[in-house]
């Protein structure tokens, strides 16, 4: 399928067709950036659990910094394919030069305050000894990557809203396959631990972003930004801001709520946060189909309201969930089925037989919800879509803050379940979420537009 033929494949194909197209590439490319952090973790956990714990311990650190890159990223996927979606080209392009910009200014503005505030981070959630120090490593140097990964974000939200969703796959892929390599050098050959880890993908991203920024500004892709000449624009920010701020800030509050949910972790020990971190690094790659059926009706969504084609979208939704039920329940089967293995695969390090046990269960309780995260995903490709992110923020914030958390603080006050409450809370709440989602889509809410084709922005 030519680049040039994609927006009239969301526009007037066969769904599932579309859905196929357009996920294949973002699934590969999920997988790729789960690969990131599977490559660290497998040749981290080879120098000891406690090493492993710690990247896992910082992940939601760092991800509530990075939250506002993925509103305004998950902004210009919804509002650029809205506009091309209405034959927009024009301020399609205008709307992709203020998105890189006030993207690049927060990233480098979060870099460096990350990187100066991480030991008092590290501290307030209350890992001492090697964890604290470990951490601490880890975090400062991840802080750095920060602008690439940003930049990345435009690059992907900007050619994911007109349909090309294999150029960032491809461009994935060299980063992942040199981070893979750099890896086992940096850790070992160079003797780094877990900080040689942090800087084989700072330079992999870094490649990445640099890459990828070539290629947007030299291609016949139809958005197309030029920055020569630019100026701010209120409108325009405004509008971005509209979208992606309730986006960002339900990242931001699911990542808050991760902070405090890896304190209750803590409080079980060492081998609870590795046997946590290590699941969920499982389940990010069983999940890799169901997130790409959601990230693709993102753009789907956004050029068929745009065109004006309500029902298109509706069909869109239905059938994409038949396929992520079909995905997840696969995924359960497999998880349950193999779980030993699975776990011994992934924990390379055997110093800790608790990590190995508490993972098993853990992967059987989550196995469960597998079908529901597709669900979610699904849900939240829909309402990001049509840019009604105040939904989406809701069921981020609500599934954490509102069900999760108060699940875990009863099980662990009130009950002797210990680590148990744990991964029950963590399956529930994702049928919780579910449901309060498939209310709002069946209120039909989602629908209202955020860019109205009779009042184009000036540009």
């Amino acid at each position: 399928m030519k680049k040039q033929d994609k927006s009239e494949l969301i526009l007037t194909g066969d769904i599932y067709k579309v859905l196929i197209t357009l996920s294949l590439p973002i699934m590969i490319n999920n997988l790729i950036q789960t690969l990131y952090n599977l490559a660290d973790g497998i040749w981290v956990s080879k120098i000891s659990s406690v090493h492993f714990a710690a990247t896992s311990f910082v992940w939601p650190v760092n991800f509530l910094f990075i939250s506002l890159g993925i509103g305004l990223s998950i902004a210009g996927t919804s509002i650029l394919s809205q506009l091309v979606g209405g034959g927009r080209l024009k301020e399609a392009n205008e709307y992709g030069n203020q998105l890189i910009v006030i993207s690049f200014i927060c990233s480098i503005s979060f870099a460096l305050l990350g990187y100066l505030v991480s030991p008092f981070i590290i501290k307030a959630m209350g890992a001492t000894g090697d964890l604290a120090r470990y951490s601490n490593t880890y975090l400062k140097i991840t802080f750095l990557d920060m602008p690439f990964l940003f930049l990345f974000f435009n690059i992907n939200s900007i050619m994911n809203a007109q349909g090309n969703t294999l150029t960032p796959t491809i461009l994935s892929g060299i980063s992942a396959i040199l981070n893979v390599v750099l890896d086992p050098i940096f850790i070992f050959t160079f003797d780094m631990g877990i900080a040689g880890a942090a800087i084989a993908t700072l330079l992999s991203r870094a490649l990445l972003a640099i890459v990828g920024f070539y290629m947007l500004f030299n291609s016949n892709n139809k958005i197309k930004p030029k920055l020569k000449g630019f100026k701010l624009n209120k409108e325009i920010i405004k509008e971005i801001v509209k979208v992606g701020l309730p986006s960002s800030i339900g990242q931001s509050g699911s990542s808050l709520g991760f902070i405090v949910l890896n304190g209750f972790i803590a409080s079980y020990g060492t081998a609870t946060i590795a046997a946590f971190g290590m699941v969920n690094r499982i389940t990010s790659l069983v999940m890799q189909p169901a997130m790409g059926i959601g990230a693709a009706l993102t753009a789907i969504v956004g050029q068929n309201i745009g065109a004006n084609q309500v029902d298109r979208v509706k069909e869109a939704f239905m059938k994409a969930i038949k396929l992520t039920l079909i995905f997840g329940i696969v995924g359960c089967v497999l998880m349950l089925w193999k779980d030993a293995a699975i776990i011994d695969f992934f924990i390379q390090s055997k110093d800790d037989p608790t990590v190995i046990y508490q993972g098993i269960t853990y992967l059987q309780y989550i196995s469960f919800s597998m079908p529901l995260m597709g669900i979610f995903s699904v849900l939240q490709g829909i309402f990001q879509g049509s840019g009604n992110t105040k939904y989406s923020m809701a069921m981020e914030i609500g599934r954490l803050w509102f069900v999760r958390l108060p699940m875990i603080l009863i099980f662990k006050y009130f009950t002797d379940f210990g680590p148990v409450g744990i991964w029950f809370s963590m399956s529930f709440s994702n049928l919780i979420v579910c449901i309060y989602g498939y209310w709002v889509y069946r209120k039909n809410r989602w629908q209202k537009r955020v860019i109205k084709l009779e009042d184009p922005i000036n540009v």
